[in-house]
């Protein structure tokens, strides 16, 4: 790990003016996994702004019931929140899928949004990624592609989001609090993470002495799951996860929202299954035929090809469970 200039503010001012003027101090906080791509060499900052001292620890209640949540709140604390696990269970299912107990006990809400991909050849110095170093190619997308994207792809990069967290968040339409040179502004989650295009390795919406501060929910009153499909039961990435709220009336769709992981380049909300779903009928035909429809626009390799069926098959199952669970109002 080469060296570099490590600041340590005391309030929120302080970390904003740090990351905006000193050479390099890109990364506030900077991400669950910024140490390790140091010491792989892949991120090369001159300074590193510690934010772990600012007061975002807290989990606060929001007029209509909805909860801000600090960027420095621990997963393994907001995933046990008696407020999280009662209003939003899919958010602290989430988590409690993500990573490992010890991780989750580090691993705080800002730092897992700004993750970055899990990608072998983003990793792998040898191998060409354009996240990793702009230009060079991506040899994902002819390797071995079994874990990447098959939605919101591009010729430059296929690599997915690695965060169970996020998607949860999109599902519930969560607001990213920012604080930056110019003040404060809000950005809601489904467009905090940006689409790789021709420039993958800008991945979300945040720039120079931005911090994140906070994320917000609005109140929710549909049932939610969520639900992740992988090769182990613990400490492995999502091929397919899917956040949903779902509330139904008298038979039909009166409220869905739907969100993907492991598929796509960002946390994908499904807007195109919401839109054929809502006002119709709340039945396990009506599921499959919405996620096929979303699936439609999938580009897939032979190596990932799979995920399309089971990304359809996980999305039928996971809305025919919350019919069954407490979906259904009356």
């Amino acid at each position: 790990m080469r060296p570099f200039a490590y600041v340590k503010p005391t309030d929120v001012e302080a970390a904003v003016r740090a990351a905006a003027t000193e050479p390099g101090a890109k990364y506030l906080g900077g991400g669950t996994n910024l140490v390790d791509l140091m010491r792989e060499g892949i991120e090369r900052p001159d300074t590193v702004v510690d934010v772990t001292g600012l007061p975002l620890d807290t989990v606060e209640e929001l007029p209509g019931g909805g909860l801000r949540i600090g960027a420095l709140v621990r997963n393994s604390v907001l995933a046990a929140d008696g407020r999280v696990r009662a209003r939003y269970p899919v958010l602290s299912q989430a988590l409690l899928a993500g990573a490992s107990a010890q991780l989750r006990n580090m691993a705080t809400v800002g730092g897992n949004l700004l993750q970055r991909t899990r990608c072998p050849y983003f990793y792998d110095g040898a191998s060409a990624c354009n996240k990793r170093e702009p230009g060079s190619g991506c040899d994902a997308i002819d390797g071995f592609n079994r874990g990447h994207a098959i939605l919101g792809v591009s010729e430059s990069c296929i690599a997915t989001h690695p965060s169970d967290m996020a998607v949860a968040l999109a599902a519930l339409d969560a607001v990213v609090e920012v604080r930056g040179v110019n003040g404060p502004r809000r950005i809601p989650l489904t467009d905090f993470h940006r689409l790789p295009g021709h420039t993958p390795e800008i991945e979300t919406e945040l720039g120079p002495g931005d911090l994140v501060t906070a994320v917000e929910l609005p109140p929710l009153t549909a049932a939610s799951r969520y639900r992740k499909v992988r090769d182990r039961a613990s400490y492995a990435f999502a091929l397919v996860s899917v956040a949903a709220a779902l509330r139904v009336q008298d038979g039909t769709v009166a409220e869905v929202r739907l969100a993907l992981g492991g598929v796509a380049t960002k946390p994908w909300r499904a807007r195109e299954a919401e839109r054929i779903l809502l006002g119709g009928p709340a039945d396990e035909a009506a599921f499959r035929h919405a996620a096929e429809v979303e699936l439609a626009a999938a580009s897939v390799r032979p190596g990932n090809a799979f995920k399309a069926g089971l990304a359809v098959a996980t999305i039928t199952a996971t809305l025919r469970e919350l019919t069954s669970t407490g979906g259904t109002a009356r």
